[in-house]
């Protein structure tokens, strides 16, 4: 069983420590659904004001729901709708402060307001998008971008 804690002060501690106790969980599977699913379980249990916290996995250039904490979540996502298809698309962060402001966002859940999407990518090739939700506008800063394409990274080498 794992019991991870993680509390800082600050959020580069905080991602420093996420990141640490994503790597203890993932060394030596291979599962990549296994390993996707716990690090959902521990963004989910460490983060703060979140609603959904998951994955869309690139499936023949569509993005398919795979592993999550949150309510039921939107099954397929075209590559270039919505934030994570727009993630998926351009390869590029979607920060979004009011998901309500963005272009063709798709309302999975109505009680999100803002969304941190970040492109896994390993070998020049999407693998899939981490996505966070959060139900209050501007939840995410650059320190939470900074520290979730960290953990992108560390999960592009066991997904």
């Amino acid at each position: 069983m794992y019991d991870f804690k993680i509390a800082a002060n600050d959020k580069q501690s905080l991602y420093r420590d996420l990141a640490s106790a994503l790597e203890g969980l993932v060394a030596g599977e291979p599962d990549g659904i296994a390993n996707m699913a716990n690090a959902a379980a521990l963004i989910w249990e460490s983060l703060p004001d979140l609603n959904w916290v998951g994955f869309y996995r690139n499936v023949e250039g569509e993005l398919v729901l795979g592993p999550f904490q949150g309510r039921p979540a939107c099954i397929r996502i075209p590559f270039g709708k919505g934030v994570c298809g727009t993630a998926a698309q351009s390869r590029q962060v979607q920060r979004i402060d009011d998901v309500d402001a963005f272009p063709g966002h798709i309302a999975c859940d109505s009680q999100s307001r803002s969304e941190l999407v970040v492109p896994i990518v390993r070998d020049g090739e999407l693998i899939a998008v981490l996505d966070l939700d959060s139900p209050g506008t501007a939840r995410f800063t650059a320190e939470d971008e900074a520290g979730c394409v960290a953990i992108a990274e560390i999960l592009a080498r066991v997904i």
